[in-house]
């Protein structure tokens, strides 16, 4: 523990140099004289405990250069940034704001990752800037996002040279790109990488063509696994690692290195390598792996922590765990800075001392009531899942349930597969080895797919937490009480006895009260509803889902925003498969939820589609989803009910592609009231709706149109005659929806007014105009 202030200091030093660079060289001032009075103090101190004069204490000296070392490491960071600010400044004196055309070159410095919304984005550092006229050499980091389809020219790689044209916008304070740039208008590349970025790269390619037609999702997982590669991996596997806590495995690090290394060192040692060789090669494999995944920043985090675990060995200091930690830690934040805002560089600090720390006590506990070895397996991702979970909260307030056992499981898996995969990898002058290795890393991977899309799909996977710093210091809390109760033995001490008493109760008001939410909201959360509804409209906050039922046949109309809050609702009212998905449009609020539904849904009807439409439409039929775009006229049966397409219409390509050309959907019979959903029409293609003759008034429902905005036509609304409005609209949105002029118009109509965003989930039922309304909150 003597060098955790070191490196405590260090990390808060960083932080408020990189957040506030403007004061880095104050601090780095201050910071530096306060070393060398330190240093005067602790040398004459040091001096009088040698003579004798002082021998209070023992340990001062060596605390003396606890705190120089503190103080030097803090200096030193602030010292970087104070350093790196006048590059960093150079997008000052360029006029690039308000979204001006400028053309960058730069080469590509971090891995090609794909993003959600179809582009690419990678780490760059620029080397030239233009706009308009003026033209001049930059050195500045960078981070570029790209359109998949706006790449031109020779091989995208890490270490190519390119030339992006877009606009640019400053990073937000903290982190290490200066700039985003948003290559609009294309990205060129102008050279491909050379040298020994070629090579690397030719064989990441290599290993991505040997897994192509082996099944998915696990030949996708093999480059994730063995370099860090996800470009292969589905999205839906992607987010299964995600919530079932297996994304670490596709991110290159420390065990990755640990492993490489460990074998490499192993090998030497059989062949009879003296301990200095058998570092060196350790070293040497350890470079090589580097430059093969790309060396990028979080993977130079990872191989330095394995150089300072090697450079132990060599010193025959191997138990020194959390000092070399420490140790690791302060260097890396000298050289690096920028770690300090960095989640991923927490994460792996948190796990990796937790493990140091809490691995061996908690296996020793858990040994008392399971077989050792299974208590050594358990112990290992438990702690990790207790020091990482407070960190992750900050990104989504949720506990993965599932995630120790999904690592337990996936464990074994993982370093074969990643054996077997960078095997393959190298293997790529011989075709048909390369393929044998790259057949046989499947299995493993496979093996990992399957757990993490299995635990994904289990019931209440997730519990809900509180959100924010208060959420993650709650949750630390509740870890540290859950290690007091299995670390700590039933007898001892009366104050151990009290502390393990303490978290025991802790522990058990904590987990009662999480489960019950976690039941209610999926496994016996059906039983919350009333059984009787034929239409639900979600909480899923500002945007659209509603649940249509009738016999056995469900339809839904829209996702929502998010894939994970139309989770919660099916999940909530029991529902697995969807027979109709009908997507009214394309817009975030109305399709972002889509990927929670893929491989459970039979029929899609959509709206006209532009490209992300066209996008999520092929994703749908990849999983098996047959697709149809609506027109009015078009009719159907679900269940026992009818329904009818009433827009758009032929003669309304002028309304082009999104809100005004919004799927309408009129649904009757079989248990369901007569309804309309109006998707996001607004006042114009309404008249045309209003105007066209469809409608078969009055209505029991109405789904008012773009969640209760101003841009209504309130004839349509009279023509309707509705008895209930339903307004699918988020709390305390940005829009002001729903406006008070609409809802004055269907009051002054007569019409009952349910409103998701106060009440909650809204469930109707009944037949003519007759409609039970159940609402979960309020009135």
């Amino acid at each position: 523990m003597r060098l955790l202030p070191a490196a405590a200091v260090t990390w808060i030093v960083a932080g408020v140099a990189v957040t506030l660079p403007e004061t880095a060289v104050w601090i780095a001032a201050a910071l530096w004289i306060a070393t060398l009075a330190a240093l005067v103090l602790a040398l004459r101190r040091s001096a009088a405990f040698r003579s004798g004069a002082r021998r209070r204490s023992a340990r001062f000296p060596e605390a003396g250069v606890v705190i120089v070392l503190a103080l030097a490491a803090g200096a030193s960071a602030a010292s970087h940034v104070a350093i790196a600010m006048p590059s960093r400044t150079v997008l000052d004196a360029w006029d690039v704001a308000g979204g001006r055309a400028v053309e960058i070159e730069a080469v590509v410095v971090g891995k090609i990752e794909p993003r959600a919304d179809g582009t690419l984005t990678f780490d760059a550092r620029a080397t030239r800037l233009t706009a308009g006229a003026r033209s001049s050499p930059v050195g500045i980091e960078v981070e570029v996002r790209v359109p998949r389809s706006g790449v031109t020219g020779d091989t995208l790689d890490v270490g190519a040279h390119v030339r992006a044209r877009g606009t640019v916008t400053p990073a937000r304070a903290g982190e290490r790109a200066v700039a985003v740039v948003r290559a609009s208008r294309g990205l060129e590349v102008l050279q491909a990488p050379t040298g020994i970025a070629a090579a690397t790269s030719h064989l990441r390619h290599g290993l991505m063509a040997a897994v192509h037609g082996l099944g998915e999702p696990g030949a996708g997982l093999v480059p994730g696994l063995a370099v860090g590669d996800t470009a292969a991996v589905v999205p839906e596997l992607d987010a299964a690692m995600k919530v079932s806590s297996l994304s670490h495995l596709t991110a290159v690090s420390g065990a990755n290195c640990a492993l490489v290394v460990g074998i490499a060192f192993a090998v030497a040692a059989l062949l009879g390598a003296s301990r200095r060789l058998r570092v060196a090669v350790g070293l040497a494999t350890l470079v090589g792996f580097v430059l093969l995944v790309t060396p990028e920043p979080s993977v130079v985090r990872a191989a330095a922590m394995s150089a300072i675990a090697m450079l132990a060995v060599l010193l025959g200091r191997t138990g020194a765990g959390l000092s070399l930690l420490c140790v690791a830690v302060t260097l890396l934040l000298v050289i690096d800075p920028w770690l300090a805002g960095s989640l991923g560089f927490a994460l792996s600090a948190a796990a990796t001392g937790s493990l140091v720390l809490w691995a061996r006590p908690l296996a020793a506990g858990l040994a008392r009531g399971m077989p050792r070895a299974l208590a050594l397996a358990l112990s290992v991702p438990l702690a990790a899942q207790l020091a990482c979970g407070p960190l992750l909260i900050l990104i989504t307030p949720e506990i993965p349930v599932y995630g120790v056992a999904a690592n337990l499981l996936a464990g074994p898996a993982a370093p074969l597969a990643t054996l077997l995969g960078l095997a393959a990898c190298v293997a790529a002058p011989i075709p048909w080895l390369q393929s044998g290795l790259a057949a046989l890393a499947w299995l493993p991977a496979s093996w990992i797919a399957g757990t993490a899309l299995t635990s994904a799909n289990l019931p209440a996977r997730t519990l809900p937490w509180i959100d924010g710093l208060l959420g993650a210091a709650a949750l630390a809390i509740l870890g540290a009480a859950v290690g007091v109760v299995i670390a700590i033995p039933r007898g001892g001490s009366r104050p151990l006895r009290r502390m393990r008493v303490t978290a025991t109760v802790l522990v058990a008001v904590v987990v009662g009260t999480c489960g019950g939410i976690g039941a209610l909201s999926s496994l016996a959360g059906r039983w919350t509803l009333p059984s009787e509804w034929a239409l639900l409209a979600c909480d899923v906050g500002q945007g659209d889902a509603v649940l249509i039922r009738s016999a056995d046949a469900v339809a839904l109309i829209d996702t929502g925003p998010e894939p994970d809050a139309l989770r919660a609702c099916l999940a909530r009212t029991g529902i697995d498969q969807v027979d109709l998905l009908v997507l009214t449009h394309f817009d975030q609020d109305h399709a972002g939820g889509a990927s929670a539904l893929h491989g459970r849904v039979g029929t899609v009807l959509h709206g006209p589609v532009d490209p992300a439409g066209a996008r999520l439409i092929r994703e749908f039929e990849s999983h098996g989803a047959r697709a149809i775009q609506a027109h009015a006229g078009m009719t159907g049966r679900l269940g026992h009910a009818d329904w009818r397409v009433l827009w758009p219409v032929a003669d309304s390509r002028a309304f082009g592609v999104g809100n005004d050309a919004s799927v309408v959907l009129d649904v009757r019979g079989g248990g369901v009231p007569s309804t309309l959903l109006l998707g996001d029409l607004s006042a114009a293609p309404q008249r045309a709706l209003a105007a066209s003759g469809q409608l078969e008034s009055p209505y029991a429902v109405v789904k008012v149109a773009h969640h209760g905005s101003a841009d209504q036509h309130s004839g349509l609304y009279e023509a309707i005659g509705a008895s209930v409005a339903l307004l699918t609209v988020g709390a305390d949105n940005r829009y002001g929806h729903p406006r008070n002029e609409t809802l004055a118009f269907l009051t002054a109509q007569g019409t009952s007014v349910a409103r998701t965003d106060e009440q909650g989930i809204i469930a109707l039922w009944g037949s003519g105009r007759q409609v039970t309304v159940w609402r979960e909150r309020g009135s």
